[in-house]
């Protein structure tokens, strides 16, 4: 090659790479989502609930009350009027009353019996006064009168883990049925003549004499221990095992207990499970039945009323072992089908409660306090103790929306009030923005039934992940109506506290986004070579960007789910005015589904269909002649044909927001100055819904710039600044230029400047 081949060779290159369009760089600004059902322990809420959605929701306010409980452990909670309850425990088995005092957030206690057993497990308060009290590992059944021990019963069994009072029917009299363990029986015990069946006070009544004092076999089980049981609406007994952890149910018992030995009744299987146990039974009105389920597929899973059985003198346990199985709420219905509500890994199950349509659930082992909503059909977590394990929980008579809860190392009480207007308040874990940065706004998607100004958000910062040191003071961030901000916020871990108001018990708080701006690092040199001598190079150029992208190109990254791949490979073309939602329904039955996809405005009531039981997953419309504003959506999905009609099943589901946004933002501000050997565009504006997306930049020579980092460095705003510098050799021969500037739905606003001459 000549020496002026090789230089029109360089000159060719330089050239290219001088006139070759520059693509546009993505913002340097990113954004972290926080999801506040993840991003937050019971431990860390006070009057708040997270929701399996990530939202923020009005919740009940848990108070450890201050007193003395001198047991090693605690067991079963009854409650005999509001103030004063009973607490059995171990291992001595002593069994106290404890009196609350709710104004003063404290309770006193006296003990009232003490059995022979070195465990109380199980309670139960009769209707004339006395208390009937179950424990291990004799199986000792008690029955306590004026504080003393009038009547003994030893079951032929190790432990009695239940208590369940029948109340007295037209043609009989009050029994209470006891579940046994090892073996798993039932028994029956008819309350009047077993209360004056002791002729001596507090002697032991034999096994082989159980009969004649009103103890009789009502059922049994092909497992180790019948945990709990309840009784249904219909007057059916519910039953649940362990270890097997099955779920029983029985036939109503008679009214009298039946003559003979044999059992009363055999039950049903509704449930089979391994390695498991039923922690608890709770009725519904409607004949159905919620069950908790604790499973561990190691099978080395016992709860620890179960472990004290075989070890009477069980001492408590200032640090809990890391427990690895799972707690699962399942319901039953009156026709006797089942479904899991609720599964939680690392969390054990131990007690079901109601508030009208939130499921509570009392567990461990970090004094989880959790829930389920029946209605929307989502978990909850609530407000939990600082105790390792909440063991039980019980509704304060005559005090609607009110708990106690039994609390077990250290044993003590707590108290949990939906209806009390305390102060609100939520914190996140440590939170990894990825890399250190500078922090921007803090933004939420909505509040509901709150204004932002009542809304108080605190920020702290730090550089390390310890959860102890390196944290900087809480800082409060100001609201400015554009999101919650304070100056010179540094780190890469940050945590947040939000705190609502205490009558807001209605208030919803959306997921939050944090926005910020990582650090700038150097570059760094990976690899370096020579070529071998005498050899050029011709770079090889890029290809052109496609007009037509898929779907799948505009969603990469976001969901890469298999079963999307035939839709997602749909080609998108340019349609203005168009929307398009997409969305996945399936159905563990395998049944046909359509779906209803409706919007609303933002303060209108009136819901508009876009697609009527469509069997398409998708829907495509026009946003045109739509108003400015926020919509509500939803969907409605259906089974259909071949199901019959009077089986199908329909569920409504709040999907996200729509922002319809026609307007163009406004231009503040536009100039263009000569500043050295460079040309600067300046531009601010803003807009009324949407964020700032950036700016396109065209000079009257040909050249063209797009420019999407605001000026403060992170794109978080709806007013906004955006900066182009231009080196003065690009522009040569312009006298004027337009600027167009974008928001984040497309819509735009142009602006012509002269050019200042040189």
């Amino acid at each position: 090659m000549s020496h002026a081949s090789f230089f029109r060779l360089l000159l060719g290159i330089a050239l290219a790479s001088v006139l070759a369009p520059v693509a546009p760089a993505d913002p340097l600004s990113r954004k972290k989502d926080v999801d506040f059902f993840r991003q937050v322990a019971s431990r860390n809420l006070h009057g708040i609930a997270t929701r399996s959605d990530g939202r923020l929701v009005a919740g009940p306010v848990l108070t450890d009350l201050a007193g003395p409980l001198p047991a090693e452990l605690v067991w079963c909670l009854e409650p005999v009027t509001a103030e004063r309850w009973l607490v059995g425990t171990g291992p001595e088995g002593r069994i106290f009353e404890v009196t609350l005092n709710p104004a003063a957030q404290t309770f006193t206690s006296r003990e009232v019996a003490k059995l022979k057993g070195s465990q109380v497990f199980a309670l139960r308060p009769l209707p004339d006064g006395g208390i009937l009290a179950g424990g291990s590992p004799k199986g000792e059944l008690a029955l306590i009168q004026n504080g003393k021990v009038t009547v003994r019963a030893s079951l032929p069994a190790d432990s009695i883990f239940d208590l369940l009072l029948i109340p007295a029917g037209p043609s009989g009299g009050a029994c209470v049925l006891a579940a046994t363990g090892n073996p798993a029986r039932i028994y029956r015990i008819d309350l009047k003549k077993f209360s004056g069946s002791g002729g001596t006070a507090g002697a032991t009544v034999a096994a082989d004499d159980l009969a004649a004092h009103g103890i009789t076999l009502f059922g049994s089980l092909h497992d180790r221990n019948v945990r709990r049981i309840a009784r249904l609406s219909d007057g059916r007994i519910a039953a649940g095992s362990s270890p097997k952890g099955n779920v029983y149910v029985f036939p109503a018992p008679a009214t009298t207990a039946p003559p003979g030995a044999g059992p009363e009744a055999a039950p049903l299987i509704l449930d089979e499970n391994h390695n498991a146990e039923v922690t608890d039974l709770l009725p519904q009105a409607n004949g159905d039945f919620l069950a908790a389920i604790v499973t561990n597929g190691s099978g080395d899973f016992r709860s620890t009323i179960e472990k004290a059985k075989d070890s009477p003198d069980l001492p408590p346990r200032a640090e809990m072992p890391t427990f690895g199985g799972r707690g699962v709420l399942g319901r039953f219905t009156a026709a006797g089908s089942s479904e899991a509500l609720l599964s939680r890994s690392g969390t054990a199950f131990y007690r079901l409660a109601q508030q009208g349509g939130q499921i509570l659930i009392a567990g461990g082992e970090e004094g989880d306090f959790t829930g389920y909503d029946l209605d929307q059909q989502m978990a909850l977590t609530f407000a939990g103790s600082q105790s390792a394990r909440l063991i039980d929980l019980k509704p304060i008579p005559g005090a609607p929306g009110r708990f106690l809860i039994l609390r077990n190392n250290a044993p003590g009480l707590a108290r949990v009030d939906f209806q009390g207007a305390a102060p609100r308040e939520v914190e996140t874990h440590s939170i990894d923005l990825g890399a250190a940065g500078r922090i921007g706004a803090i933004r939420f998607d909505r509040l509901r039934d709150l204004e932002a100004r009542q809304v108080q958000v605190e920020i702290r910062t730090s550089y390390g992940s310890d959860e102890v040191e390196g944290w900087s003071a809480w800082k409060p961030l100001a609201s400015e109506g554009d999101g919650w901000r304070a100056p010179d916020l540094r780190g890469r871990y940050v945590k947040l506290r939000v705190r609502l108001p205490a009558e807001a018990s209605s208030a919803e708080v959306d997921r939050a986004a944090i926005y910020f701006l990582p650090q700038n690092r150097r570059p760094e040199l990976q690899d370096f070579h020579f070529i071998s001598p005498n050899y050029s190079l011709v770079p090889q150029p890029e290809p052109a960007p496609a007009v037509i992208a898929t779907l799948a190109q505009l969603m990469v990254g976001k969901d890469d789910d298999k079963r999307k791949s035939t839709f997602l490979a749909s080609q998108v073309v340019p349609s203005p005015g168009a929307q398009v939602a997409f969305w996945t329904v399936t159905d563990p039955d395998g049944d046909n589904v359509v779906c209803t996809f409706s919007i609303r405005r933002e303060g209108d009531s009136k819901w508009t269909d876009l697609a009527v039981n469509s069997r398409d997953n998708y829907v495509d419309f026009d946003t045109a002649r739509l108003p400015d504003g926020i919509y509500f959506t939803r969907l409605v999905a259906k089974e259909t044909a071949p199901r019959p009609e009077a089986d199908r099943l329909s569920v409504t589901f709040e999907t996200d927001d729509l922002v319809v946004d026609h307007t163009p933002p406004e231009i503040l501000t536009a100039t263009a100055v000569r500043r050295g050997d460079a040309v600067v565009v300046s531009v601010s504006g803003r807009d009324a819904l949407s964020l700032l997306d950036g700016i396109e930049v065209h000079f009257n020579n040909g050249d063209h710039q797009t420019v999407e980092q605001p000026a403060d460095g992170i794109r978080d705003g709806r007013e906004e600044t955006f900066i182009l510098e231009e080196p003065a050799a690009r522009t040569t021969g312009a006298t004027a230029l337009d600027v167009t500037l974008y928001d984040s739905v497309g819509n735009a606003a142009t602006r012509r400047l002269e050019l200042p001459p040189r």
